[in-house]
């Protein structure tokens, strides 16, 4: 099983809390070295608090092996063009280790945040990648760019703003999803697909597995890369108090409209409909109290260092390619721990 990683190295989960701290943009490129040397496949770069490409360019400086990918880069906040430009410049400057990362994100963001118009995400996933694929094809190639879709006619291709080829043209781009649908757009047209941690192992298994193999084309490739809810620590006490952040981040999961299906799917549709009034109320502090330890452990991975990666592959083995996991690395002994995590997770 392949390891991925966000920086800072170690984040870990805040809850419902702020994060402790903001990223130091003048580390990323040691802090990247890290990962690089730690063994992990891939470096990704969340789009919240700062340019998750500008980011990644910076870590490409700074590593030489280790994959570097966006996780998620919104994809309806910027035109296909802007997209494909910024991920061929990156193919390049990291020499061939970008992978694309895209997410639709939600009506209200879409509209209120960027500023930007909404249409029904699936349909306008599958005209988005495809287009980024065109153009990529077209600089690649040297032919005119050629594309007509529901949302999209790219047809002008002007030398003075048009890249050449370059040595590594095959970018993997994987699509986020959290319902079948949207995972049957990535089965068809994508890599891989980047899965919500509300996305359980039963509900992975048991509904979105069957749609990706209903929806490949082929035998090509094609991985399912899930950032878990974990919670895990060197000592039972610490590891008491990360598994209660871990409840109170899960128990906002619940409650938010748009990751509901896979909750309903487990008959917890009562429980995420009482959360989402909690939420409107703003009544935080009670929310991780209606999150029974039964619902805890079917979505949060419990367990200390030296049980994670037993049970990540008790979790996990024969269903995900990917995951993302992390512990905080403070001191040479953390390294050396992470590293034998890493390594046993790689032999899964």
């Amino acid at each position: 099983m392949k390891t991925e990683t966000l920086l800072p190295l170690g984040k870990l989960d805040p809850g419902l809390a702020a994060p402790d701290a903001p990223l130091d943009v003048t580390q990323i490129a040691s802090q990247a070295n890290t990962v690089d040397q730690l063994g992990y496949q891939t470096l990704l770069m969340e789009e919240t608090k700062d340019d998750l490409f500008q980011v990644l360019a910076l870590a490409a400086a700074g590593t030489q092996r280790v994959r570097l990918g966006t996780s998620v880069s919104i994809a309806f906040a910027r035109s296909p063009y802007v997209t494909a430009m910024s991920a061929w410049t990156l193919q390049k400057l990291s020499h061939g280790r970008f992978e694309l990362g895209l997410g639709s994100q939600v009506s209200g963001h879409l509209r209120r945040r960027f500023g930007m118009q909404w249409h029904p995400p699936g349909p306008w996933m599958r005209d988005y990648v495809n287009a980024v694929k065109s153009i990529w094809h077209s600089w690649q190639s040297e032919t005119p760019l050629r594309f007509t879709s529901t949302h999209y006619n790219l047809n002008l291709t002007v030398p003075l703003f048009t890249p050449g080829p370059i040595h590594h043209p095959k970018i993997p781009i994987q699509v986020a999803a959290v319902n079948p649908y949207m995972c049957g757009i990535a089965a068809e047209v994508a890599d891989g697909v980047r899965l919500h941690p509300v996305c359980s192992p039963t509900y992975i298994k048991q509904t979105l597995k069957k749609v990706i193999d209903a929806h490949r084309g082929d035998d090509s490739p094609f991985e399912i890369c899930l950032k878990p809810l974990i919670a895990s620590a060197a000592d039972s006490d610490t590891l008491a108090e990360r598994t209660e952040i871990a409840r109170a981040r899960l128990a906002f999961y619940v409650s938010t409209p748009a990751y509901r299906r896979p909750f309903a799917q487990a008959g917890l549709e009562d429980l995420a409909i009482e959360l989402s009034a909690l939420s409107k109320a703003q009544r935080w502090t009670e929310m991780a109290g209606c999150i029974s330890d039964d619902v805890l452990h079917q979505w949060v991975l419990v367990a200390r260092y030296d049980d994670l990666a037993s049970a990540v592959k008790k979790r996990f083995a024969g269903l995900i390619q990917r995951i993302e996991i992390g512990i905080p690395v403070n001191s040479e002994k953390d390294h050396r721990c992470l590293e034998e995590i890493l390594t046993d997770i790689h032999a899964i």
